[in-house]
């Protein structure tokens, strides 16, 4: 598959300016009053109907931005219906939610708090909660000339959230110059990453997260799988569009080492898995294991640091 000079030639230094994934850049700097009032609100519980819920409750930070549950729990103590996504880099998602409903943060945080089974509660509620609280008066004041809004919380989490990018993961040093940062089966890995047609869907800044694409291109993965829910329809719950039955939005695969289970389903438990499953339903290809293991490399350097440590 692979000519020798592969083997035998000096690594790239930098990537070429066609290179179909880039090197994830620095988290903006943004107003740090803002910043740190959405740190505090992505901790509240007070979001919740019921004051038992954070956004860090499901997004959780030592786990990859994701849950380590299958599927996280709501306010009432029950399970969501889909996998939760991680929160890390998700500012360079061109749409929000697995099924793509929504194209910013803001909206994504709106539709959250007010979600029968996330966290169940309403707008004027959680302004009514947060207004009652002194500290959190002052620090609206600061930052917004209107105070406790809506509006004013959906932005001042979302301005926290565009903070959590992981940059410098190997692979982005290694698009960057350091071509000795890799392993050459890690190299191995990328090449047959793209030969194999996975760059096709998993690529730009967030390798992923800038498409839709059905799952069960090559195959009928839920027939397979067995058991279908609503949450399986994607898109279509959306459109009603028959072309959008089992479209979702494609997930990136930055710091996928460290945010099992995979897919919208949680079905796949570990890295090997999911990537047997998109061999089968999406490529309809049939990989050596030596291929698959190095595929699994290379992904494995796709981990990046937050708060100046490897995730």
């Amino acid at each position: 598959m692979f000519t020798c000079w592969l083997v035998t030639a000096a690594p790239l230094m930098a990537a070429p300016l066609d290179e179909p994934l880039k090197p994830l850049p620095a988290a903006p700097t943004l107003d740090p009053a803002k910043v740190e009032l959405g740190r505090q609100l992505f901790n509240e519980p007070r979001l919740s109907a019921n004051n038992t819920l954070s956004c860090a409750s499901c997004h959780r930070l030592d786990s990859g931005g994701a849950d380590d549950k299958p599927f996280s729990i709501g306010f009432d103590g029950h399970p969501v219906e889909i996998n939760t996504p991680t929160v890390f880099n998700a500012s360079q998602n061109f749409k929000q939610f697995w099924n793509g409903r929504v194209d910013t943060l803001e909206a994504q945080i709106e539709q959250v708090v007010i979600s029968p089974v996330e966290m169940g509660s309403d707008w004027k509620t959680v302004v009514q909660n947060l207004s009652a609280l002194p500290a959190y008066q002052a620090a609206f004041s600061q930052s917004y000339s209107d105070g406790v809004t809506a509006a004013n919380v959906q932005n001042a989490l979302a301005t926290y959230e565009r903070t959590l990018l992981t940059p410098n993961s190997r692979f982005d040093r290694y698009l960057l110059g350091n071509t000795d940062i890799l392993t050459i089966q890690e190299k191995y890995g990328y090449q047959r990453f793209k030969d194999y047609g996975c760059i096709a869907c998993h690529q730009g800044i967030n390798i992923g997260g800038n498409m839709f694409q059905k799952f069960g291109v090559m195959g009928d993965y839920f027939k397979a799988r067995g058991n279908p829910v609503e949450s399986d329809l994607g898109r279509y719950l959306l459109t009603q569009d028959e072309e959008d039955r089992h479209v979702f939005k494609v997930p990136s695969l930055r710091n996928v080492a460290v945010t099992a289970p995979y897919f919208h389903d949680a079905s796949a438990r570990t890295l090997e898995e999911a990537v047997d499953v998109m061999f089968t339903y999406q490529l309809g290809r049939t990989p050596s294991a030596e291929d698959k293991a190095l595929i699994v490399q290379f992904l494995k350097t796709l981990t990046g640091e937050w708060a100046g440590k490897p995730l």
